[in-house]
């Protein structure tokens, strides 16, 4: 066993780890997870203006007349996200460089505005379209905010910058140190959108085609899956590294999904964030909720049984620490079977109770740490099957950890009588 773990460490989790931790991708991760509360608290407005009740009712009746006025906090918030992910990748990836934070996120945020040409509307004049600042624009705004950063940090580097004396304040010796990479910024920007005319946005959009495909389909879920928890087996928080790489993919889905809903058309992608959070990952990664209800309610063991006492408040809220290092899961090969091939086949029959409409898709994204069923429900739109589905898979994950957990239980009563036999 100590052979297998120093292997994979050295030629796959080390790498991988170390990958995950790369500066322009811890940029991109912490600027996703910044603007999470827009994203939280914008999505529930679309169950505001669609509520989950017969279309009868008086709610659903004022929600359809003032569906417009409702879907504006959405619109300027969730429906725009990937402005303010541009913001926090700027901010965090120049901070990162020990460059003016402040500078980053503005000099990010006016690179990615300038990929997007106003048009002109009869009557109005210049409009600059919102579609492109939503989920669609993700990728474009990934790749604009971290270039637009460079600049800044070669020009800083390089002393291309405008000096001001000790005396002038500092705020105003940032603003004239940014003056030359701004003008160099938005030079570019505009030669690229304006003179040449490149639609950045249509150009990756065919560039990250298959892959916005491939993370969709079943063998798109059940890679991640297998190895966030692959790598929790080894003690390795397997979703920050994962999710680093995985989770604008999955704000796509997630914005694509809640754009269709607000445009009242059918919903394209099954595989958002929360379709792992709220169907596979019920109680934490590795969906050891039906782990502690072994532990609680059918263990011999006084060890396990004060464990499921433990960790059964933490595992309904999706924290499971207590669960992965108590039992321990870690570096436990028993253990590591289960944990493993549990979420996977949850995963499998989520995702065709998915495409096959037994649930809806999910499109908001309701805080992690609300229990399973609860989470299900409101992220799918208050779809009540969701609820069932997530029974199912809980009775599936205890069906999958009792005879593993049975076997090593055994092992662990034989400890227990050994140290009642010495201390007798």
């Amino acid at each position: 066993m100590d052979r297998v773990v120093n292997f994979l460490d050295r030629y796959f989790s080390g790498p991988v780890a170390r990958l995950a931790e790369q500066r322009h991708l811890r940029a991109i991760r912490d600027g996703v997870i910044s603007a999470l509360p827009f994203i939280i608290i914008g999505s529930f407005f679309l169950i505001i203006a669609f509520p989950p009740v017969p279309a009868d009712w008086a709610i659903a009746q004022w929600a359809k007349e003032h569906v417009l006025e409702i879907l504006i906090p959405y619109r300027l918030t969730m429906f725009i996200m990937s402005l303010y992910i541009a913001y926090g990748i700027g901010h965090n990836l120049a901070k990162s460089y020990n460059v003016d934070p402040l500078a980053g996120a503005q000099i990010a945020i006016a690179a990615y505005l300038l990929t997007i040409a106003p048009k002109v509307m009869d009557g109005v004049g210049y409009v600059l379209p919102m579609t492109n600042l939503g989920g669609h624009g993700l990728f474009v705004a990934m790749l604009s905010s971290i270039f637009a950063v460079e600049i800044l940090r070669i020009c800083k580097q390089k002393n291309i910058t405008i000096k001001m004396p000790e005396q002038v304040p500092p705020s105003l010796i940032r603003s004239f140190e940014a003056l030359i990479p701004v003008a160099i910024v938005i030079v570019l920007m505009t030669m690229i959108t304006v003179v040449l005319g490149l639609d950045l946005h249509s150009l990756v959009d065919k560039l990250v085609a298959p892959l916005v495909q491939a993370g969709d389909s079943l063998p798109g879920i059940l890679i991640p899956v297998f190895l966030i928890t692959f790598f929790w087996a080894f003690g390795i928080h397997g979703v920050s590294i994962v999710g680093t790489i995985a989770r604008p993919l999955w704000e796509v889905y997630l914005a694509k999904n809640a754009e269709a809903v607000a445009a009242g058309e059918t919903i394209p992608h099954v595989a958002p964030e929360t379709f792992y959070q709220w169907f596979i990952w019920i109680g934490g990664s590795g969906a050891t909720l039906g782990l502690v209800i072994c532990m609680l309610f059918f263990s011999q063991s006084k060890y396990s049984r004060t464990l499921g006492r433990t960790a059964v408040v933490p595992g309904i809220f999706n924290i499971n620490e207590p669960v992965i290092f108590g039992v321990p899961i870690v570096l436990n090969p028993t253990m590591i079977i289960p944990f493993v091939l549990t979420p996977l086949i949850t995963a499998t029959l989520s995702y065709f109770a998915t495409v096959l409409g037994f649930v809806n898709p999910t499109y908001i994204m309701p805080p992690w740490t609300l229990p399973a069923p609860i989470g299900a429900y409101l992220a799918t739109g208050g779809d009540w099957r969701a609820v069932i589905l997530v029974f199912i898979n809980i009775a599936i994950s205890f069906v999958v950890y009792f005879p593993f957990f049975k076997m090593y239980e055994k092992k662990i009563l034989e400890q227990e009588k050994m140290e009642e036999t010495v201390g007798a």
